[in-house]
């Protein structure tokens, strides 16, 4: 047998070997030990209401209506299958427009002055999905939805000291308060207090 056959060989064995063990093996040993620790992440972290996913813990929707808290911007519109941010720099003055504009709206909606308007509600996430907002942006929402809802601020003020998450780990990041589940909480709350009342 010539070197190069014998070459040609060691090569295409520790390719196929490569191949079983890293591009196989190892990733159905990541995805079962993933699935087998943490079941409720490594499925995406949906949230179910009555049977049905009504959407993920980990990614931000828009919601219509006064009786919703409103997530941050969205640079993909939303849309899982977009995700990005805007990549616009700071010196950009489409930037700078978008951010002046969404701070009236802010402000008109929620009927502060356009100064109390926290940044979070301003600018877009790196993903286009983030779920939380910090407990600012939420806390200049509250009069709004606790009328739309029929409900007294101190109530509302109560469910998003209930929904707001403490740094990761007790360390990394900032307090923050995931949106999605925050008003699924608020309906669930609403709807039991209509049944109450008839």
């Amino acid at each position: 047998m010539n070197t190069s056959t014998s070459s040609l060989r060691a090569s295409l064995g520790l390719a196929l070997v490569s191949l079983l063990l890293f591009g196989l093996l190892y990733t159905l040993a990541a995805t079962g030990l993933g699935g087998l620790l943490f079941p409720q992440t490594a499925t995406g972290s949906p949230i179910d209401r009555d049977g049905k996913v009504v959407g993920s813990a980990l990614v931000a929707q828009p919601f219509a209506g006064e009786r919703y808290f409103q997530p941050r911007p969205s640079a993909a519109n939303y849309d899982l299958m977009a995700l990005a941010g805007s990549n616009q720099a700071r010196s950009n003055p489409d930037l700078r427009q978008r951010i002046t504009d969404t701070r009236a709206g802010v402000a008109a909606r929620e009927g502060i002055a356009p100064e109390a308007v926290p940044g979070d509600l301003l600018t877009q996430s790196g993903s286009g999905v983030d779920p939380h907002i910090s407990p600012e942006g939420a806390r200049i929402q509250i009069a709004r939805v606790a009328k739309a809802r029929g409900l007294s601020p101190a109530q509302v003020e109560a469910w998003v000291a209930r929904h707001t998450e403490g740094p990761q780990f007790g360390l990394f990041g900032q307090p923050r308060v995931n949106v999605l589940e925050l008003n699924l909480a608020l309906d669930v709350l609403t709807t039991a207090g209509a049944a109450t009342a008839q």
